[in-house]
């Protein structure tokens, strides 16, 4: 599946027209920070060809290859980035670790930190608004949700040591900003599940199990959402024609009969009980990155409206269907089970339990063991 861009789409994107007469030198100058790389690399680009945006600042620890923007090297925790944003009108920061095999404390320190820093940055800078990216993630994954959630449904994830307790730090940070920042704008904006190039989330490399994990009892629905469709919400966000928090993905939901359908993938249900006790027990153990809760936001529905956008005239360029196509493409030689990449002869031990982290059997769990102390 192709992107909107490679098909020769127009700039401003996301079936929202630009701005009639709103010539670039009008637009605000909107500095991204982790402009070197992934969504953020994406977003420079898309931002620098659009006629919403009048300037674009490039902002990483690195000097990255985007060209026709203004780049400025520093690290997001360093408070000398206030100095690094003159001028500008607008942050959205993307500069966040969600790899699955980060370590937690670093990560979170990293996280955290970061986003407080560009907060506080950019109130010392008089920066008009500032664009947080989280996930709809935040909501949480439960048997009882409503399909699809609203925007308003509280924040009910857990607030533990994993990404998600993570983002609903930053959550906070946004909500407690209008008192420790005041004049300054806070945007937040919550992506469904993400894929497309570079995506590696313990959500993808579900798909690159043997089989997929549901709890008896409950079927997930599957909600998507692709980067470039992200990028397009973004882009709106940063010409503040949505703002507020918000959600972004694709239309709808896949029920587990059409996924099943599509990746060619069954399915084995087990018990919630042994689902997630033995799965605490493998993740106490190290043999797994996955805590308990990541595992809830694969057999638990957490599909999100996207009202707010809707309303804007925005549609995405990605059904869920296309966007599973681009996460199936894209796992091709990859082996994972509860979020631990395995290579293929591991993967071909573990196939026997299917879910090899959920299941836990002991023989399969000292053949891990051993096979990761020989490497």
């Amino acid at each position: 599946m192709t992107s909107r861009a490679e098909r020769g789409g127009t700039a401003s994107g996301g079936g929202v027209p630009a701005a009639a007469g709103g010539g670039r030198e009008r637009g605000p100058v909107v500095a991204v920070t982790g402009a070197a790389s992934g969504l953020g690399n994406a977003l420079t680009v898309r931002l620098a060809a659009s006629d919403r945006i009048g300037r674009v600042v490039a902002i990483d620890g690195h000097r990255g290859d985007a060209t026709g923007v203004t780049w400025r090297v520093v690290d997001i925790r360093d408070p000398a980035l206030a100095g690094r944003l003159a001028g500008v009108d607008v942050v959205v920061h993307t500069d966040l670790d969600l790899a699955p095999g980060s370590d937690q404390r670093s990560r979170r320190a990293y996280n955290v930190r970061g986003a407080q820093t560009v907060l506080t940055a950019a109130a010392a800078g008089q920066v008009g608004r500032v664009v947080l990216v989280t996930s709809a993630m935040v909501y949480g994954a439960r048997p009882d949700n409503p399909v699809p959630l609203p925007e308003s449904a509280p924040l009910g994830a857990d607030p533990d040591g994993s990404v998600v307790g993570d983002l609903l730090e930053i959550e906070q940070l946004a909500q407690r900003s209008p008192t420790a920042n005041p004049g300054m704008a806070v945007t937040v904006v919550r992506p469904a599940a993400l894929v497309g190039e570079g995506v590696d989330t313990l959500i993808t490399r579900h798909f690159e199990a043997p089989r997929l994990l549901a709890v008896k009892g409950c079927a997930p629905r599957w909600q998507f959402c692709h980067v470039d469709d992200l990028v397009s919400a973004l882009e709106l966000a940063a010409a503040a024609e949505v703002t507020g928090a918000f959600a972004v993905g694709c239309d709808g939901w896949l029920e587990p009969e059409q996924v099943e359908e599509l990746s060619g993938l069954r399915r084995i249900e087990l018990p919630a009980g042994l689902t997630f006790a033995t799965a605490q027990r493998l993740h106490r153990a190290g043999i797994t990155p996955a805590l308990v809760t990541d595992l809830h936001f694969v057999v638990y529905p957490w599909v999100v409206d996207c009202a707010t956008l809707r309303q804007a005239g925005w549609k995405p360029a990605f059904d869920n269907q296309a966007a599973l196509a681009v996460l199936l493409e894209q796992r091709a030689g990859h082996h994972a089970v509860a979020g631990r990449r395995l290579d293929r002869k591991d993967a071909t031990i573990t196939a026997a339990g299917a879910t090899v982290a959920v299941i836990g059997t002991a023989a399969i769990v000292r053949e891990v063991r051993r096979r990761r102390r020989s490497t």
